[in-house]
C-alpha cells in the first residue's frame, strides 16, 4: 500500500486579522498551505470546499463561537484534526472543545515554534489516521474480490451483510478454500462490532485440552505446566466476533461447554470456579454435513439448531468457473505488487486451462497456483508454461458438461467488462467507449451480471 504525498493545508478561523497574518506568515515558511477565515460560517464554507488537513479554530469570536463551530463541524460528519486557539479568560471553553473532539488548544501570544511544533505533530496524526483509512479501503477491497461475483455468491454476500447487521449466530457451510474466514471477518467489518477484536480459533489439530485452554483459558496449576493464569480466546473477544473453524471436529467434551456457553454466554477457566461473562458474537465454519454428523451421533443436535441460527452455504469454485478469470487477474495483480515483478496479463490459453481445472482447492489453491506462476514466470505475461503441470494438463469440458449458452455468454461478457474497467481504472465512460457501448447500456450490465 502506498500513501500519496501529503501537503498540509490548514485552515485558520479567527475574527482578528492581525492573529490571521501572523499564522499565515509562519505556516507558509513552514511550507503549509494556508486558509484564511473570518468567523464560523466562513470557516465551514471553505471546511466543505476545500477539506482542509487541519483546522486552527478560535475559540472566541462574533455569532458562532469557536465551540459551536466544533460541534457543527463533527455534526456534519467531518473527521478533521481541530486546534482551538484560546486567549486569557477562554482556557476552559478549550478544554470544553477538547472533551468533545478538539485534538489540542494554543494560548495566545504564539511562540512560534510552538506553532510549528504543535502543527506538525496534528498532521503528523492526520496522516497516520488516513493511511489507516486507506489500508481498511484496501483490506475491504480484498474481501470482496477473494469471494467474487457470481448469482451464487451474490446470494451468500446478501445474507452475510444482513446477518451482519444482527446478533445472530452465523454458521458457514462449504469446502476448505471457499473463503469461510474471509466471510467472517467481512461480517464482523459490517457489524457494529467491527472497532471490537475479531479473533479465530482453530478447532481442528489441538489435543481436546489444549482447545479447551485455547477457548475458554485456565488458571495457575490447573494443570502440569499451567504456571500463571491464562484468558482465552473467547474472553479476549469481549465485545467483538469468535470465529471458530472447523467447528465439526470438536470432541463431545467441548461440544458441551460450547453449547453451555451459546445458552449462557458464560463460562469457567480450565481448572477454575468463577463463572465469567462476556458478550460476544459467534461465527462458525464447516466443511463437514453436521447433518448427518447428527443422525451418526456424532455431533450434538442441541449445539447444531444453536449454530444454525442463519447458514450460510459458500459454493465451490467448480461450481462458479465463471468466476476464475476475474479472481485469476486479481490475485495477478496482489501478488505481482508483493513479489515487485510486473505481470499485466494472463493469456487466453491459460485462462482457458485455468477455467477447465476442477479446483479441489477452490479459491486457496487458485492463489496459490497464480502466486507459483508469478514467482517462476519472468513476465510480463502468465503463460501455460507457467503454471502447475496439473493445470496445465486440463482439457476443456465437452459441450454436455460445458455451461448452458446462456451461462457462457454472460460469463464471456462478464470477463470483458471485468478487463475494460481495469483498463480504465474504473472508468465507466472510458469503458464504455473502448468496448463500443453506450454509458447507460454498460451500467445495466454491470448491476445485471453483479459485477463489483
Amino acid at each position: 500500500m502506498e500513501i500519496k504525498s501529503f501537503n498540509g493545508i490548514v485552515l485558520v478561523v479567527d475574527d482578528d486579522s492581525d492573529i490571521q497574518e501572523v499564522l499565515k506568515d509562519r505556516l507558509e515558511s513552514l511550507g503549509y498551505q494556508v486558509l484564511l477565515g473570518s468567523n464560523g460560517k466562513e470557516g465551514l464554507e471553505l471546511l466543505e470546499k476545500r477539506n482542509p488537513h487541519m483546522v486552527l479554530l478560535d475559540v472566541e469570536m462574533p455569532g458562532m463561537n469557536g465551540l459551536q463551530v466544533l460541534r457543527e463541524i463533527r455534526r456534519r460528519g467531518h473527521d478533521v484534526t481541530v486546534v482551538m486557539i484560546t486567549a486569557y479568560g477562554t482556557i476552559e471553553r478549550a478544554v470544553q472543545a477538547m472533551k468533545e473532539g478538539a485534538y489540542d488548544f494554543i494560548p495566545k501570544p504564539f511562540e512560534p515554534d510552538h506553532i510549528a511544533l504543535l502543527v506538525e505533530k496534528a498532521l503528523e496524526r492526520e496522516r497516520l489516521k488516513r493511511g489507516v483509512d486507506l489500508l481498511t479501503e484496501e483490506i475491504g477491497e480484498r474481501y470482496r474480490m477473494v469471494v467474487g461475483h457470481s448469482p451464487q455468491m451474490g446470494q451468500a454476500i446478501d445474507l452475510a451483510e444482513k446477518a451482519a447487521a444482527s446478533k445472530s449466530t452465523v454458521l458457514l457451510l462449504g469446502e476448505s478454500g471457499t473463503g469461510k474466514e474471509i466471510f467472517a471477518r467481512a461480517i464482523h467489518r459490517w457489524s457494529e462490532r467491527k472497532e471490537k477484536p475479531f479473533v479465530a480459533i482453530n478447532c481442528v489439530g489441538l489435543s481436546r485440552e489444549l482447545l479447551e485452554s485455547e477457548l475458554f483459558g485456565h488458571e495457575k496449576g490447573a494443570f502440569t505446566g499451567a504456571t500463571e493464569v491464562k484468558k482465552g480466546k473467547i474472553e479476549l473477544a469481549h465485545g467483538g466476533t469468535v470465529f471458530l473453524d472447523e467447528v465439526g471436529d470438536v470432541s463431545p467434551e467441548i461440544q458441551t461447554k460450547l453449547l453451555r456457553f451459546l445458552q449462557e454466554r458464560e463460562f469457567e477457566r480450565v481448572g477454575g470456579t468463577k463463572t465469567i461473562q462476556v458478550d460476544v458474537r459467534i461465527i462458525a465454519a464447516t466443511n463437514r454435513d453436521l447433518e448427518r454428523a447428527v443422525t451418526e451421533g456424532r455431533f450434538r443436535e442441541d449445539l447444531f439448531y444453536r449454530l444454525n441460527v442463519v447458514p450460510i452455504c459458500l459454493p465451490p469454485l467448480r461450481e462458479r468457473k465463471e468466476e476464475v478469470p476475474a479472481l485469476a487477474h486479481y490475485f495477478m495483480q496482489r501478488f505481482s505488487k508483493e513479489t515487485k515483478k510486473t505481470f499485466v496479463e494472463i493469456t487466453r490459453e491459460a485462462l482457458e486451462k485455468l477455467s477447465a481445472y476442477a479446483w479441489p482447492g477452490n479459491v486457496r489453491e487458485l492463489a496459490n497456483a497464480i502466486e507459483r506462476a508469478i514467482v517462476l514466470g519472468s513476465g510480463p505475461n502468465i503463460t501455460v508454461r507457467d503454471l502447475a503441470p496439473r493445470i496445465s494438463a486440463a482439457e476443456p469440458k465437452t459441450l454436455s458438461e460445458a455451461l448452458s449458452y446462456r451461462d457462457a455468454i454472460n460469463a464471456a461478457k462478464k470477463q470483458l467488462i471485468v478487463m475494460a474497467l481495469r483498463q480504465t481504472q474504473g472508468n465507466r465512460a472510458a469503458a464504455a467507449r473502448a468496448l463500443g457501448l453506450q454509458r447507460t447500456y454498460l451500467s445495466r450490465l454491470i448491476r445485471t451480471l453483479r459485477i463489483p
